[in-house]
This record gives C-alpha cells, structure tokens and sequence, in this order.
C-alpha cells in the first residue's frame, strides 16, 4: 500500500497534487510520502512483535536525512555500509548503540569513527578484516562488538547483481569455516564476540530461501553456544520484496510468523535490516515529456529523468510502472520511455503501452523510493535532482535541485609552472 493516488483524475501524494509540486521545484524531481514510510515500518515492527527485535534501516536503500529522521522518530535503527552512511544514520539523530556496520570494504578510518561512535556491531567479512578491527580497536583502547557474516550457501531466487549469499558471491565467511572463524575471533584481545549475521540478497519474493537461511545460521549458533560464545544477536539481514509490477511478495507479517515457528530463544534478539520493503513504495520519481519521436520500428517518448537520476531499469532491467500525473481519454500507445542521456541503455522503460503523452504531460515513475536517488549520479554533468517529502496536505523541499557550480565544486585548475 502507498499514498499515491488518483482523485479525478489527477494524482496526489497524501493529500498533494503531484502538479503543486512540479510547479514548486520542477522536474526531475523525487517526492517521498511520510505516511507510508511511518505505515510501512509500524507494519515491519508490528510483525515482530512478542520477539525481541532490532529494525536497523537499511540506509543504502534511501539515505535522505528526511526519510531517516522520519524513520528515527519511530524508533528505527540503521544498517550502514560506509561511514557516509553513519554519519548521515548519526546526524538524522539515530542512536549510535541501534546501528550495524556491514560491508565488505571498511576501512581503518571508518573502523575509527564507528568505535567512537560507540555502534551496535560490526558484521565481520573476512577474517583479514577481523586482524584489522582488531588492531584498530586496541589502539583505542576499545573492545570491538562484532557479529561473523556467515555466507549459508543459499539462492536467493533473485537478480544475479542483488544475490549475496551463494558461495560465489564477495561477501561474508562461508558456513562451514564460520566455526573456526569464531574461534579465531575468540583468541584476539580487542574483539568482543556478540552476534551472528545472514544477509543473502535483495528483492526475495519467496520465503523458502529466508527460512532456509534462518535454518542453517539458527542451528549454528547452538553449536557456538555450545563452545561457550555468548551470542546474543542474530542478524538476519534485509531483502523482503516489494511489488513493482506483479509480484506476490510474502507480507511482513507472513515473514515474522515464518521465523517465530522455528525460533525458540527468548535470550536472542533480532536485528531485522529493511530497506526497499519500507522505502520502495513510498517515493516515486516525478518527471515531465520534453519531446515524442515515432520511427517506423519504435515510439519514444523522452523525458527530462534519466539512468542518472534513476538507474535501476538500466542496469538490473529492473520494471518501474509509469503513470500518467493526469489521466485523459487519449489512447493507448506502446512507446519506450527514454531520458536524455547520451546512451543507448538510458531508458526507464521499454515496450511499454500506455495513454498517448506529448511534451509538457507530468508522468510518475512508480515504487522509487529505495535504491532512486541514492544510486543517482551526476553523468553527462546533468545536476541531481531535488527531494519532497509530503506529509497531509503540507510538503517539504528536503534537499535542492543541484546547480552547476556543484557540479565543479571541489575541482580546481592545475597550477602548471
């Protein structure tokens, strides 16, 4: 469910036209509903109720400050994977002992400012990684809170590119070397053992592999108990999908009813990393035609978005349903959508039927809201673009429309002698 509707005729966030705020801050522009962000994350902590649990955002999917601060005030915590991201989780004000650190490439700096910050854990990689944290943290005088990310071998039935948990894929330990690699943990001065992590992919629509997944690590902390680690936080991770087109994806509810059939253990707690299931729906991309092209094999129509401002149906062929901001009785045309970058591959859709649009028609690109803006780039040195957040009948420009000048800003001319 989403705030994005139509009301004669015309589409609305809450209670907003999606005109209003092209006329405010123009085109290309993403616009966020608060209301479905603060719907969507009750329904994910509702589901866990009556088990102890942790709902880290995951902040890759949307790292706006708006969209985690409206998420903070619920209680959230953050799943982070740079220390942009903690800095951002920190500045939106949530509580540094509700966040993990993930993510195969953290470096001796970022370890530094995530052991000041005083952070939940770090969910280890590898065990280079392990010496490395190690080191730092006894140089600061600190013990380390850390979680092995155990690679369980399982497939995600998902996108190649958004699968993590196969035996192929870069990240975490795999299971049968995870008890060595506890032990290994155990035997170092600064690491203090606390938790367990699983994290196998990204847009799962089938329980199976979770449950499958949940299984393996479930039973392995028995044997790790049984060797003396207290663990005390199993974290399972993200990937619950959303619909963009027509998936059936298992509810939150039917997730969290799935995992409390096979959990026993009142001394676990749960650290849960949503990130899509809460955000994807909650935003969408706002942009306008500048132009229709019919040749005799394909109708374009081009619009001002482009894979810089959304990159998902470029690089993963990823589906965004597109809706008319304003429905009329044109008729039905099959076009690809494309935007103006100057590549082949810059399209948010193709073949795709829809009513008749021509230049100065608002369209909404739909289910945007995670993996959007944070994976937009400033290609063909085209500014990003600006963010709304509506709440009811108010909204708020939560960042500004890029300039020129920021495309440059930093850049200098060598001082040749």
């Amino acid at each position: 469910m989403h705030s994005f509707e139509y009301r004669d005729s015309r589409m609305y966030c809450e209670d907003v036209a999606l005109e209003t705020l092209q006329q405010a801050f123009g085109t290309p522009l993403y616009v966020y509903s608060h209301s479905t962000l603060s719907r969507h994350y009750g329904v994910f902590d509702e589901a866990f109720s009556g088990v102890d649990h942790i709902i880290c955002f995951s902040v890759k999917a949307n790292p706006s400050l708006a969209v985690l601060d409206t998420l903070m005030s619920l209680g959230s915590g953050a799943d982070v994977v740079s220390g942009g991201e903690l800095y951002r989780a920190t500045k939106a004000g949530i509580n540094a002992g509700r966040i993990v650190y993930s993510g195969v490439g953290k470096a001796t700096s970022e370890m530094m400012q995530a052991l000041d910050a005083g952070i939940l854990m770090f969910n280890i990689e590898s065990f280079q990684e392990l010496e490395l944290l190690d080191r730092v943290a006894g140089e600061m005088g600190l013990k380390a809170p850390v979680s092995l990310r155990v690679n369980p071998d399982v497939d995600p039935k998902t996108h190649p590119y958004v699968a993590t948990g196969l035996m192929t894929s870069k990240f975490g330990i795999n299971l049968e070397d995870a008890v060595s690699g506890y032990d290994r943990a155990a035997g170092l001065e600064n690491i203090n053992v606390i938790g367990l992590d699983c994290h196998i992919g990204s847009q799962l629509t089938d329980l199976s592999p979770f449950l499958d997944a949940f299984e393996r690590v479930y039973n392995l902390i028995s044997t790790l108990r049984e060797k003396g680690f207290n663990i005390r936080y199993l974290d399972l991770g993200g990937g619950l999908g959303i619909t963009y087109d027509a998936e059936e994806p298992p509810s939150p509810a039917e997730y969290a009813s799935a995992i409390k059939k096979v959990l026993k253990d009142e001394n676990l707690t749960l650290i849960l990393e949503p990130g899509r299931n809460i955000a994807g729906n909650a935003g969408i991309l706002l942009t306008r035609v500048l132009y229709t092209k019919d040749t005799s094999r394909k109708n374009f129509v081009i619009v001002d978005a482009g894979m810089n401002d959304l990159i998902r149906p470029s690089l993963y062929d990823a589906y965004h349903a597109i809706l008319p901001v304003n429905i009329s009785r044109r008729p039905q045309k099959t076009v690809d959508v494309v935007g103006p970058i100057c590549e082949s591959g810059d399209f948010l859709a193709r073949d795709r039927k829809m009513q008749e649009l021509g230049p100065g028609d608002l369209i909404a690109v739909m289910s945007a809201g995670a993996y959007g803006f944070s994976m937009a780039s400033t290609y063909n040195s085209r500014p990003l673009a600006a963010e709304v957040l509506v709440k009811g009948d108010k909204f708020y420009l939560t960042r500004e429309r890029g300039t020129y000048d920021d495309l440059m800003k930093g850049e200098r001319l060598p001082d040749y002698e």
